[in-house]
């Protein structure tokens, strides 16, 4: 294929060269090149980022109508228990454990768009037996608590399909986007789904309590329609550019002037092995200490303004959309920042502001000031910064992970950050049961100080084609005795 340039006219961005490795949808003989001769299209890269634009907008419905505050309210109709809910709050994280196994399977294959097909074909489809189950309900042929029984079941199986499927699907998003314009497409696309989550809540939250049927039969529809989209977000991911993992996992760095025309079988090139990145594993270890520590009280701000602070429901859902308004009207802007000065000096100096948050929620009561300014701002500030938190972690895991196996590096972070949230959850709830710790209060100062010890490690983090922290005090040294 002809050497390209990138112009994405949906971001508004300069041409970049791209790198990676494609197969077409139409058969064809298979060519192993390398690194810096296997090129994508222009046409075929511009189209596969508008595509997953457009797949991130449906998949957002979908992911509203199956997840979140309205299959909370579906299980509060039902009448179901704490344990239930601590179930619907678990499993997301716990099934990422399962990510490794995914990503063993995934490599075995020679498409990662008939994979995501069958994993996530699978996985949408088991969500029309529970809308089936639902307006059986209302017809009164399941009871609620067997209703109740199917949902966790549903969740756990969509969400295990899910595991298996992660990895594979970052890997091949990580391949169509260019490394120099990940953040602003990222930032774009969160940016996209963030908007259309903010329309779309309160329309589907509307239109379940005010269904003349009841919220039951409401829920049903709004679960279909979003099944529909679910579909339809598929859909597009066949308009993105397809990559055999069989031939990403023998791209080798050799001269540019040489091209290898043997078949991608016929070379034989072992795998890096993860326990020897030394690089990989610093940043393993920071990503987990960090989902530790933020999931530690992250979960129980909203208790604390529930319970501690006695606000109504409103106050509540109000400040969410503060939040998310924040989150989507930074995202972009920290996309453009990670891509000029590097996505590990945003995270250290954003990641500070992160973990003294929880220390401003102590200094909050229930007056008109609190309610009406240092909550808002708070809110505010908590969108702005997990945007940029979000934004950059993705961003660096994406760099430090090499292009063979690549799928494998990203499986085992998926699965050290759900278990160390999981962990950090089920701590803190501990924490707060448990009054000879100080409760919230203490929960949130211990979140701050582990939040602070878990920035350390991404100081020693190398981000590739960027200067280190020490190379960018030196230049900062000599720029001192040069003046």
């Amino acid at each position: 294929m002809d050497s390209i340039q990138l112009e994405t006219s949906i971001l508004g961005i300069p041409d970049v060269p791209v790198v990676s490795v494609i197969e077409s949808k139409v058969e064809q003989p298979v060519t192993n090149l390398t690194n810096s001769s296997f090129k994508i299209p222009k046409d075929a890269i511009r189209t596969s980022l508008r595509a997953s634009t457009v797949d991130a907008v449906f998949a957002t419905i979908f992911s509203i109508t199956t997840s979140g505050i309205l299959l909370s309210n579906f299980l509060v109709n039902l009448g179901a228990g704490p344990v239930a809910f601590g179930m619907l709050s678990s499993i997301p994280m716990l099934v990422n454990l399962i990510q490794p196994l995914g990503a063993y399977l995934s490599e075995q294959t020679t498409s990662r768009f008939r994979y995501s097909m069958w994993i996530y074909g699978i996985s949408r489809t088991l969500w029309l037996v529970l809308a089936a189950a639902i307006f059986m309900a209302v017809g009164g042929n399941i009871d609620s608590r067997t209703l109740t029984n199917l949902t966790l079941v549903i969740v756990l199986a969509t969400h295990l399909l899910g595991g298996l499927g992660g990895a594979s699907w970052l890997s091949w998003l990580a391949m169509i986007v260019p490394r120099r314009l990940r953040g602003r497409y990222f930032g774009f696309r969160n940016s996209v789904s963030s908007l259309t989550n903010l329309l779309c809540v309160p329309l589907a939250g509307f239109a379940v309590s005010s269904w003349s049927g009841g919220a039951l039969q409401g829920y049903g529809i709004v679960m279909a329609i979003g099944i529909l989209f679910g579909f339809i977000s598929l859909g597009c991911q066949y308009f993105k550019v397809d990559i055999n993992p069989q031939q990403q996992n023998c791209v080798i760095s050799i001269p540019s002037s040489s091209v290898l025309t043997t078949s991608a079988t016929e070379v034989n090139i072992s795998s890096p092995s993860i326990l020897k990145d030394s690089n990989f594993l610093i940043f393993l270890f920071y990503f987990g200490l960090w989902m530790f520590a933020v999931n530690l009280s992250m979960p129980f701000f909203n208790l604390y303004m529930l319970d501690t602070l006695a606000l109504d429901i409103s106050w509540v859902t109000l400040y969410g959309s503060i939040q998310a308004g924040a989150n989507l009207l930074f995202m972009v802007i920290w996309g453009r920042l990670a891509d000029r000065f590097g996505n590990r000096p945003i995270l250290i100096l954003v990641g500070i502001l992160v973990a003294i948050t929880p220390l401003f929620w102590l200094g909050i009561g229930g007056h008109n000031l609190d309610l009406w300014l240092w909550l808002p701002l708070i809110h505010v500030l908590t969108g702005g910064t997990c945007a940029a938190i979000d934004l950059c972690n993705n961003n660096l895991q994406l760099g430090v992970a090499p292009i063979r196996k690549q799928s494998s590096y990203f499986a085992i972070a998926a699965a050290v950050a759900g278990g160390c949230g999981a962990m950090g959850t089920t701590i803190g709830g501990f924490i707060v049961q448990n009054h000879s710790f100080g409760g919230l209060t203490g929960l949130f100062v211990l979140s701050c100080v582990f939040r602070l010890v878990a920035l350390v490690p991404l100081v020693f983090v190398n981000e590739p084609r960027r200067k280190s922290l020490f190379e960018y005090f030196q230049d900062i040294r000599q720029n001192l005795s040069l003046s």
